[in-house]
């Protein structure tokens, strides 16, 4: 699937025939019909619009026809976070997701998701504003894991992290001023957040989380890349999941 959409018609053709569209650019200030009837299309779709300079839109073609509209399509369907929780199920396994609070790195996103597979994680959730979605680029990285491991993306990450605890899960952000993950029991139905690759997680998804968990670092720098903390913290899990059977 192509991972950009430009032109009127070739967009407004996108949002007809069902594609799945992450994130759709129109030229500020354009407002006649053609524009509008796109921009009522994704506003049904729940897309995220962006206005932009002509620059911009210049700068992101492809082909150097816009004609003051770009699509960006996700590579993959996106599953919901039902399909993540049907899945354990399915496997008699307590849940096991990563959250990623407003990851931005393609790259990084690729790595986490072939992480989360190996480690026998349900599946991913993501938020729609502010993060990468699934582009060519991070299903390339995830090198297959995308074809077995479901993406979620959600309006609310707190208002999905509510909704998970309500059915009995438990939540564990990685951050410097946590309790040492060894001293932690992150045994049972458990989602693991990992923050944005710059500031971390959010205040808000933090105080949501019933446990903070530091990765003890020895070297002289600070911080971790998000997608190698996931994989510490993620691999942690699955040894306390190995020793209690």
């Amino acid at each position: 699937m192509s991972e950009q959409i430009e032109g009127r018609n070739a967009v407004l053709e996108a949002f007809r025939s069902g594609k799945c569209v992450d994130k759709l650019f129109i030229l500020d200030g354009c407002q006649d019909g053609p524009v509008r009837t796109i921009a009522r299309e994704a506003r049904k779709k729940d897309t995220i619009i962006n206005y932009v300079e002509k620059e911009r839109l210049d700068q992101l073609s492809e082909t150097g026809a816009h004609q003051g509209v770009i699509a960006q399509v996700a590579a993959y369907e996106y599953a919901s976070v039902e399909d993540i929780l049907a899945k354990a199920k399915e496997k008699g396994e307590d849940p096991f997701i990563f959250i990623l609070d407003n990851i931005e790195d393609p790259h990084n996103l690729g790595a986490i998701i072939r992480t989360a597979n190996l480690a026998g994680a349900h599946g991913v959730i993501i938020p729609k504003r502010r993060a990468v979605g699934l582009t060519s680029t991070v299903a390339k990285t995830s090198a297959g894991a995308l074809n077995y491991t479901p993406v979620a993306k959600v309006t609310n990450l707190g208002h999905t992290i509510d909704e998970l605890k309500e059915q009995g899960m438990w939540f564990v952000c990685a951050d410097m001023g946590g309790e040492t993950m060894y001293n932690l029991n992150l045994t049972g139905p458990i989602g693991v957040v990992i923050g944005n690759e710059g500031e971390g997680v959010s205040r808000l998804i933090r105080e949501k989380c019933d446990f903070v968990a530091s990765i003890p670092m020895k070297g002289d720098i600070d911080s971790l890349n998000a997608s190698v903390a996931a994989g510490v913290l993620g691999y942690e899990i699955v040894r306390q999941r190995l020793q209690k059977k």
